[in-house]
C-alpha cells in the first residue's frame, strides 16, 4: 500500500477538535505529601495532527494520557473527546468508547501469547461487532499497512520487538479511532527501530486522519511530531 502524506495544516478556526483539554488538574498523595501532577494543563488536538508530548519520568504523562482516554479521573477541568465532555460518561459507556473511538499503544506490548497477529488485530473487531468479511478485509489493510502481511499468521514469540509493536498500532488502529494514545511506545526499542515506529505513527496519523498523542520521553519524537509540547512541573508547555 502506497502512502501519501496529507499537505499541511492551515489555520481553520471553524476545524472541529478531537480533543480539549481544559484547566485539567491532578494530584496524588504520597505519605505526607502531595504531589501535582497536572496544574491548570490545557490542550487542543485536531483530526491526522500528531502531538508529542515530552517529560521527565515522573512528570505526568502517563496521567494526562489515562484522563484523555477516561483511564482516571481528574480532580478538577474537563476533558471533551469530538466536543463531549467525557466526565459525564457512565461506566459502560466509557468501555464503549474504548473499544470502539479511542485506541491505546503501551510501552508494554500487551500482546496475547496464543494469538497470530492476525488474530490479534481481527480480535478487535470482532469486539467491535464487525461482520466477518468486513473483519477479514481490515484485518489485512491494517497488517499490510504497518508491514505485516507477511506475518499473518506468525504469534508474538515468533516477532522482533519491533514488529511486536507494529502488532501493537496495526491493532489500535483496525477499529478505525479518531484518536490513539500512546505511552512510551519506543521504551523497549533500540534508536533504529523506534525511529521506524515513529515513521508509521505518522503516516497513520496522514493515511487514517486520525489523532494521535504520544507520551514519550524520546528525543527523536521531534523529527516526526506536528506539534510537541513539553510536561514540567505540571504544566504544559508548547515547544
Amino acid at each position: 500500500m502506497k502512502i501519501t502524506e496529507k499537505e499541511p495544516k492551515t489555520e481553520d478556526p471553524n476545524t472541529p477538535l478531537v480533543v480539549q483539554v481544559q484547566s485539567l488538574t491532578r494530584t496524588y498523595t504520597l505519605g505526607k505529601n502531595q504531589v501535582a501532577a497536572l496544574r491548570g494543563v490545557n490542550l487542543e488536538v485536531e483530526a491526522g495532527e500528531f502531538v508529542a508530548i515530552k517529560g521527565r519520568s515522573g512528570s505526568g504523562k502517563t496521567t494526562l494520557l489515562n484522563i484523555i482516554g477516561g483511564l482516571d479521573k481528574p480532580d478538577g477541568g474537563a476533558v471533551y473527546l469530538n466536543g463531549k465532555d467525557i466526565s459525564g460518561f457512565s461506566e459502560p459507556e466509557m468501555v464503549e468508547l474504548r473499544r470502539n473511538q479511542v485506541s491505546f499503544v503501551f510501552q508494554s506490548f500487551g500482546l496475547l501469547p496464543n494469538f497470530s497477529a492476525y488474530e490479534t488485530v481481527e480480535f478487535a473487531l470482532r469486539l467491535k461487532g464487525l461482520a466477518r468479511k468486513k473483519r477479514h478485509e481490515r484485518t489485512l489493510e491494517c497488517l499490510e499497512l504497518v508491514g505485516l502481511e507477511e506475518r499473518a499468521s506468525h504469534r508474538p514469540d515468533e516477532l522482533s520487538g519491533g514488529q511486536q509493536q507494529r502488532l501493537c498500532i496495526a491493532r489500535a488502529i483496525a477499529i478505525q479511532p479518531f484518536l490513539i494514545l500512546a505511552d512510551e511506545p519506543t521504551g523497549e526499542l533500540d534508536s533504529h527501530t523506534g525511529r521506524e515506529i515513529l515513521s508509521l505513527f505518522r503516516q497513520i496519523a496522514a493515511i487514517e486522519d486520525t489523532a494521535l498523542i504520544v507520551a514519550t520521553h524520546d528525543p527523536m519524537v521531534h523529527e516526526f511530531a506536528t506539534t510537541s509540547y513539553e510536561l514540567d512541573d505540571g504544566q504544559l508547555k508548547r515547544l
